[in-house]
């Protein structure tokens, strides 16, 4: 007894024609008249009435319906359950990244995941985190990693990366390198360069000035660090950072505590659904990324 033959049995079962039946599973009528023939020899039965022009079920056929619907349901889970810890998953997935990342992690879990599961066509999207978001409670990206100003943004899972505070960052004799430590006063007399609205660093910022009725200068908006970086190098204004990412300009740029802003920036991976076996899977590789590097 194979497959296959269940499957033709059902389908003329259903179809209640031999002609339409062979059209479904895509072989000639002969083939499958031939393959019902050999399932009632080992049987013992026939299985359906064929003196009418409508194949309709014996008593042994409809006995025997329920279980051959069983068996194919059987064998299409298990081939599920296979391919979802193998590189039978197939499919495709959107990516988001927040725009100017530079944590790594992420990349190795791709790349892993892609080792893993070449089936699956991995789409990356770069754009601002409340975008990202949105696109996450649509339906339209799968996962993403974003800044955030609150650990679980309503209406999706969160997995938080990276929670430190904001500094500014300023070149070798600015008047506040003077200083170990500064407030939003401080940095108000001076003009600022920062990521754009919609990031969850210039979230951060904006929430704090606002609870203490304070209007700063954003005089440059860039939303690369790098940008913001080499801006605040030449002078122009004072960076706003991450504590993370401003150490990567040490050799260039003094760090200064924020000190009243407590409300941490978050970097934090998000999902709506693990329905999809891609995207557990996914989301398993970047916990192991995450895990095991240092952003």
């Amino acid at each position: 007894m194979e497959l296959r033959q269940l499957e033709y049995f059902v389908a003329v079962a259903e179809e209640q024609n031999f002609t339409r039946a062979a059209e479904r599973v895509h072989i000639s009528q002969s083939g499958v008249s031939a393959q019902i023939r050999q399932l009632e020899r080992e049987l013992g039965a026939e299985l359906f009435d064929r003196s009418a022009r409508t194949a309709t079920l014996t008593v042994a056929g409809k006995a025997a319906l329920a279980h051959a619907r069983a068996a194919l349901a059987a064998a299409g889970a298990l081939g599920q359950a296979v391919g979802e810890v193998t590189d039978l998953i197939r499919g495709r997935l959107t990516v988001g990244m927040v725009i100017g990342c530079t944590v790594t992690p992420l990349f190795d879990a791709l790349a892993a995941f892609h080792r893993a599961h070449p089936g699956v066509e991995i789409s990356l999207l770069e754009d601002n985190s409340d975008r990202l978001v949105e696109g996450v409670r649509a339906g339209t990206v799968d996962l993403a990693l974003t800044g955030t100003a609150t650990a679980a943004p309503e209406g999706v899972n969160a997995l938080t990366i990276i929670s430190e505070r904001l500094v500014a960052a300023v070149p070798a004799g600015h008047p506040l390198t003077r200083r170990r430590q500064v407030t939003l006063r401080d940095l108000g007399a001076h003009p600022l360069v920062c990521m754009p609205p919609g990031t969850g660093l210039r979230t951060v910022f904006d929430q704090a000035c606002a609870a203490q009725g304070l209007q700063p200068v954003i005089a440059l908006q860039a939303s690369a660090a790098d940008a913001i970086a080499d801006l605040a190098t030449r002078g122009l204004a004072v960076a706003i950072l991450s504590e993370s990412i401003a150490a990567h300009y040490r050799d260039r740029l003094t760090t200064l505590l924020i000190d009243d802003i407590e409300a941490p920036a978050l970097l934090a991976l998000i999902w709506r659904s693990t329905h999809n076996p891609a995207v557990r899977e996914l989301l398993a590789h970047s916990r192991r990324a995450f895990t095991q590097g240092s952003p």
